[in-house]
């Protein structure tokens, strides 16, 4: 689809282009757009309103993606969406009626008095004649009512007693003559609620509540605390975005109604932010709307909408696919059949979302395989960057309309799939079933591996150590003669570490079938049983497919002396800890070396694996080698995953990882391309192919 973004090119720091966008900002939006398979223009509009006219004109874009301030006047964010009318061009955001309408502080707040939403009390005030103050709360806030970016608030903008009042307001109107809003300050914190029509459909495009957390050094410089013109221009570095915000759960849920009814209310479209003030008795102010709500990366929009499995550029998708079904546009980047392959590959890249995070402890755990947004996010941005076409393929119930849909030449594939012990191995097994390359190992080893059992089967076939195990199906089996404890008890069928904890280690009996019986009913699977072995742990990650390339060694080093029996647990996959210290390359003697990575190397041709795996060890004091799981599946969190800190010490860069995975799919769609084409070839050389007559019968 061909776009216009039209913008305001912030060029210098002064006040009057604070709403602006940087040119990074633009950047970000072009490219992400891009990476949508979108080809865009930028329009920057502070020129003539007849150039730029002009230029839409001569681009004759399908729609404009706006993020247009405007620069003078109260009806400003409003100009350009009446031009786009007039033109005839569709375009995102709100029209021009909505946006005169929340650019004035004042109306609005009258507006939504009527639908039950409270503000403090204030007054619209064009002449210092006109301020009323009967009856108000101390203190006061006085700021431009027809401004945004928090242009024109300062610490100053409170004020406590009448004369310095009158004095401010006089001043602010000199700046700002379009008039300024007195109202009641209240003492308390900001909350803002995101709107993206297409997204949350239960909640009507209503996100998750953000807080702005101002760290506590800026904060005790302050009197009051506000989120100003200094901190969201000079000092933005000293605030963090919160999401969820941390508040109580009748605070959100109000504040959430409130944005519900003022976004519909005014007729908000596509995307919007309302600000609120939480006050000291938990009581929620609307303070005001912005129906053209910053875009800039690290805005709040972007932490709301990763809750609902949006990574930004699934942001800017959704703000296009609002405009067009309200537009009734067609996205014309869909072909109705495939034509011949020319320019970029088209790359489906499937993945599952991460929208609960757990607790250290295990809890909510369901989700702690699947890839945050910022992960999605960053592998999208680096298969875009070795200039392919990405196509967003969330592994849900609806994948296969999906493929259909959008036809990619081949995926990138990182979705862990729903549920079973199969589940890893659902998306490649429907992607083998419509022949459509794919990265990574094909479903039978998915499968084999995530089984824990069957894996050390397997690859004590082939001569590698694994500890010995069993298995346990309901914590009351009779249990094996040659049993030695200690013991360590796992999920068969779980990755991340998930229900490994410093208590999976057991001593006796009694805890063994304790702990045994309480994985087989929280994970609903048998759980493995295996020799604990004490020692040093190392994984070997691994990339390419018959022989694969072997990466710089990493050593997990347990720093804390006072555990007897350390695991590589759960909570240190979640979060970083001071008892552990990952050293890549390991440590270790050249015969060390060498006897694991020919272990890992064995690991990963016994079970198949292909463009990428990761292998875990263990070695005993006396130098032996346990196998203990493989990961043709791992992480690839950017400064986080193991797989990514060995590549980088490898001096293999993130970008350059996701296309040494891509790049056996890469050959493989070229090998499938040339089969398709040899019965042509052959035509076209005169061969023809004989009919094969088809038995009956059988």
């Amino acid at each position: 689809m061909r776009l216009a973004l039209t913008h305001n090119l912030r060029l210098s720091d002064s006040e009057d282009e604070a709403e602006f966008d940087s040119r990074e900002t633009i950047d970000a939006l072009s490219s992400a757009l891009e990476r949508l398979g979108h080809r865009v223009e930028r329009i920057e509009v502070s020129g003539p309103a007849s150039r730029t006219a002009a230029r839409l004109e001569a681009y004759a874009p399908d729609l404009v993606f706006n993020t247009a301030e405007g620069r003078r006047g109260r009806f400003r964010e409003a100009f350009y969406p009446a031009l786009f009318d007039e033109l005839g061009f569709p375009y995102t955001g709100s029209d021009a009626w909505v946006l005169a309408i929340t650019l004035d502080k004042a109306m609005t707040k009258l507006v939504l008095q009527e639908h039950g939403v409270i503000s403090p009390r204030g007054q619209f005030v064009e002449e210092i004649a006109a301020l009323k103050l009967e009856g108000w709360r101390w203190p006061l806030i006085v700021k431009p009512n027809f401004e945004g970016s928090s242009k024109g608030i300062t610490q100053d903008s409170i004020v406590e007693d009448r004369a310095r009042l009158r004095t401010l307001v006089e001043r602010q109107l000199e700046k700002f003559p379009a008039g300024v809003l007195v109202e009641e300050f209240i003492p308390g914190k900001d909350l803002t609620v995101a709107f993206l029509e297409k997204a949350a459909p239960d909640r009507a495009g209503v996100l998750a509540p953000v807080e702005y957390v101002i760290d506590e050094g800026e904060l005790s410089k302050r009197r009051y605390r506000i989120y100003d013109y200094d901190l969201k221009s000079v000092h933005s570095s000293a605030v963090n975005v919160r999401c969820p915000a941390d508040f109580p759960a009748h605070v959100l849920e109000r504040a959430q109604e409130m944005a519900r009814r003022a976004y519909k209310a005014l007729g908000v479209r596509d995307l919007g932010r309302v600000d609120f003030r939480v006050a000291d008795d938990g009581q929620v102010y609307f303070i005001e709307i912005n129906a053209l709500p910053s875009l800039e990366p690290g805005a709040g929009i972007y932490a709301a909408a990763a809750l609902e499995g949006l990574h930004t550029d699934g942001v800017l998708a959704k703000v296009v696919e609002s405009a067009m079904a309200r537009w009734g546009l067609r996205d014309s980047r869909r072909p109705a059949s495939r034509p011949p392959r020319r320019g970029p590959l088209r790359v489906g890249f499937t993945y599952n979302v991460k929208r609960v995070k757990p607790a250290l402890d295990g809890s909510g755990d369901e989700e702690a395989e699947y890839d945050s947004p910022a992960t999605i996010q960053a592998v999208r941005e680096a298969i875009a960057a070795a200039g392919h076409e990405v196509i967003d393929l969330e592994a849900t119930a609806d994948l296969p309309s999906l493929i259909e849909a959008t036809r990619p030449d081949l995926v990138f594939n990182m979705a862990e799939g729903i549920k079973g012990r199969n589940r890893e191995s659902q998306v490649p097994a429907l992607l083998e079933l419509l022949d459509i390359p794919y990265s990574g190992s094909d479903p039978a080893a998915l499968s084999i591996a995530l089984d824990k059992a069957l894996a050390k089967k397997i690859v004590r076939q082939h001569g590698i150590l694994t500890p010995n195990f069993f298995t346990m199906q309901t914590g009351k089996e009779r249990l094996p003669k040659d049993l030695r404890f200690p013991l360590i008890v796992k999920p068969i069928a779980e990755g991340s570490s998930k229900g490994v904890h410093a208590t999976s280690v057991v001593e006796d009996e009694a805890e063994l079938r304790e702990a045994a019986q309480k994985m087989i009913a929280k994970y609903d699977q048998p759980a493995l049983v295996e020799n604990y072995i004490g020692g040093r742990e190392f994984t070997v990650g691994m990339l390419g497919e018959r022989r694969p390339k072997i990466l710089p060694l990493m050593e997990v080093v347990f720093l804390d002396q006072a555990e007897t029996r350390p695991v590589y647990s759960f909570e240190f996959k979640q979060d970083s800890s001071a008892k552990i210290r990952y050293d890549v390359p390991a440590r270790l003697e050249v015969s060390e070396l060498k006897a694991l990575e020919r272990a890992a190397r064995e690991c990963f041709m016994a079970l198949g694996c292909r463009d990428v795996a990761r292998v875990d060890f263990r070695m005993n004091e006396s130098g032996k080698i346990y196998f203990l799981e493989c990961n043709p599946l791992p992480g690839l969190t950017p400064r986080w995953s193991d797989l990514v800190l060995i590549s980088q010490a490898a001096g293999i860069e993130y970008n350059a990882l996701i296309a040494e995975i891509l790049s056996g799919a890469i050959r493989r769609y070229k090998e499938r391309e040339r089969e398709r084409r040899r019965p042509e070839l052959r035509s076209l050389n005169g061969t023809a192919l004989e009919p094969v007559q088809a038995e009956s019968g059988r």
